[in-house]
């Protein structure tokens, strides 16, 4: 069985959604959650569930490529297979991306190639939809790349935006889909049945 390290930022729900799927049929060890900081749910997630959490703030941390170079040397160690970002904020370096070239993915609340990139994160990507008078959103699985939100696109799923939404009610809606298609993507990512060839990826029955 593959075994995987999740990156969190934040309250870790996305997380919750790959720990509720798996425990409810196995398809990956889940090694360690990886924290950006302390004190965020996501750790108190991990401790509910028996899963190992490490913290690599950049407090602690000044230089960014001395922290990735100790993460890699965990993961090593650890032999994760497969990084998923669920809500990780923080700069990923090229040097650790090629590490774990076509390993990496993340989940973004938007339809990719829309509403990504650098500064797009949060709240803020539902903002800029509704100001921008989007009439769909939704949230995409991708392959990450040295290119903030530009990996090879893995699965999306539509959600529309309703008369009246505000950032915080679009985002609820979107995140009930981020919490069945991020399961779903890891699954088939560890079964060995999501297959990518340059930007083309197919995912397999």
């Amino acid at each position: 069985m593959k075994r995987i390290a999740v990156f969190a930022s934040g309250g870790g729900t996305d997380f919750q959604s790959v720990i509720d799927a798996n425990e409810r049929q196995p398809f990956c060890e889940i090694a360690v959650l990886i924290a950006s900081k302390h004190g965020i749910g996501a750790i108190d997630r991990a401790k509910r569930h028996g899963i190992r959490a490490e913290v690599f703030a950049k407090a602690d941390w000044p230089d960014l490529e001395e922290l990735y170079s100790s993460l890699t040397k965990l993961l090593n160690e650890l032999k994760v297979d497969y990084i998923v970002l669920a809500g990780w904020l923080k700069i990923i370096p090229e040097s650790f991306i090629k590490q774990f070239e076509d390993r990496i993915i993340n989940i973004h609340p938007s339809l990719i190639p829309a509403f990504c990139g650098g500064g797009f994160y949060g709240l803020r990507v539902h903002r800029a939809v509704i100001e921008y008078g989007a009439k769909i959103s939704g949230c995409t699985v991708h392959f990450v790349n040295e290119v903030p939100d530009g990996g090879a696109i893995i699965a999306q799923r539509a959600v529309d935006v309703e008369e009246g939404d505000t950032p915080e009610t679009l985002q609820a809606r979107i995140l009930e889909v981020e919490h069945m298609l991020l399961p779903y993507c890891v699954k088939k990512l560890c079964e060995g049945k999501i297959i990518k060839q340059g930007r083309k990826v197919t995912v397999l029955d």
